[in-house]
C-alpha cells in the first residue's frame, strides 16, 4: 500500500524521507525519482527493484507525469502479499483532479502545511536541527 504526500506551496518532504530512511537503516536500500517527461520508464524499473529486493522507492511530483498515471495505477492494483516484505513505495503529488482514484482510495495519504508565519517558520526550522549543528 503506498504512501501519498498530498503536497501543499512550500512544502517538500523529500527531505525528510531521506533523513527518516537513514533513521531506518534504509539508505543504501532506497530509490527517489523525479517524475516528469521522460521518467516513467525509469520508474517502473524502480519500483519493479523494490518490489523485488525489498527497497523503498519515493516518486516525487507525480502530478507531472499526467500521461502516466494510469499505469502507475495498474501497478498499484497488483501490489499483493507476494513481493518483498520490505518493500515501500511512497509518492508525493500537488492535488490534482487527473490523479487515479482507486490509487488514493488504496494508499496511506499525509498532507504537509507549510508554517504560517516568519515565527512559526524559524520555530520548525529550529526544532529540526540538533545539538551538534546548532553547536556548529
Amino acid at each position: 500500500m503506498p504512501l501519498i504526500f498530498i503536497l501543499s506551496s512550500g512544502t517538500d518532504p523529500v527531505a525528510d524521507f531521506a533523513k527518516f530512511a537513514i533513521e531506518m537503516d534504509m539508505n543504501e536500500r532506497k530509490g527517489t525519482i523525479s517524475l516528469g517527461q521522460g521518467m516513467a520508464k525509469r520508474a517502473e524499473n524502480l519500483i519493479k527493484d523494490a518490489q523485488v529486493n525489498g527497497k523503498w522507492c519515493l516518486l516525487a511530483n507525480c502530478h507531472l507525469s499526467i500521461s502516466w498515471m494510469p499505469s502507475l495505477e495498474r501497478i498499484v492494483e497488483q501490489l499483493n502479499d507476494e513481493i518483498h516484505p520490505d518493500f515501500r513505495m511512497w509518492l508525493t503529488s500537488m492535488p490534482t483532479q487527473k490523479f487515479p482514484v482507486s490509487t488514493l482510495q488504496n494508499s496511506v495519504k499525509m498532507t504537509l502545511e507549510p508554517p504560517q508565519g516568519l515565527r512559526a517558520n524559524l520555530r520548525r526550522s529550529y526544532t529540526a536541527l540538533d545539538d551538534r549543528e546548532l553547536n556548529d
